[in-house]
């Protein structure tokens, strides 16, 4: 039952800090992410597919009852779609700043987490070495048990994925950001 407890606990802090992130938004922010979120809608694409194909049909000059407002090559409906796309792209672009940011801040939280959980681990390995060696067993002889009870170094995890990872075209490793 405990494990219940936990799980719900944890599940409700990360709702929670879900939903302050979500209230911590400006107006400007909420609107954003509003206009990209339908802009991602498969009905936003079967809208402008429509709109460009009337907009089209109408100043084909083929309906002979419509006079053309925008005949071709369609100067109007250019600069309509120019400045929707414009602004569309500032939407989307401000709404993945934003994700951007909060992922930011949860890989940071992770990090926090991740290094709390190696020292916990180290630290329980290190009370089973002094039980073992208290009852006299071997397994305070093994040498990766001495490894695995030294304190982790971030910074030398660091330096040793930067000299291992491949590196992509540009020769260079790929950067790690880890603040």
């Amino acid at each position: 039952m405990e494990t219940f407890s936990t799980l719900h606990r944890n599940v409700r802090e990360i709702s929670r800090m879900e939903e302050e992130a979500l209230q911590e938004r400006s107006a400007a922010e909420r609107f954003g992410d509003f206009v990209a979120h339908l802009a991602g809608k498969i009905w936003f694409i079967e809208f402008h597919m429509l709109w460009f194909g009337v907009w089209v049909l109408l100043n084909s000059g083929r309906l002979t009852a419509f006079r053309p407002f925008d005949p071709f090559p369609y100067s109007f409906l250019t600069l309509i779609v120019s400045l929707e796309a414009i602004f569309l792209s500032l939407f989307i672009l401000m709404s993945q700043n934003r994700a951007s940011a909060q992922a930011d801040r949860r890989a940071h939280l992770d990090l926090q987490i991740n290094l709390l959980a190696e020292l916990e681990s180290s630290k329980t390995l290190e009370l089973l070495k002094a039980l073992c060696e208290h009852q006299n067993l071997p397994c305070s002889q093994d040498p990766e048990l001495a490894e695995l009870i030294s304190r982790t170094k971030p910074s030398e995890i660091l330096h040793a994925l930067k000299s291992s990872l491949p590196a992509d075209r540009s020769g260079e490793p790929p950067p790690l950001i880890i603040s």
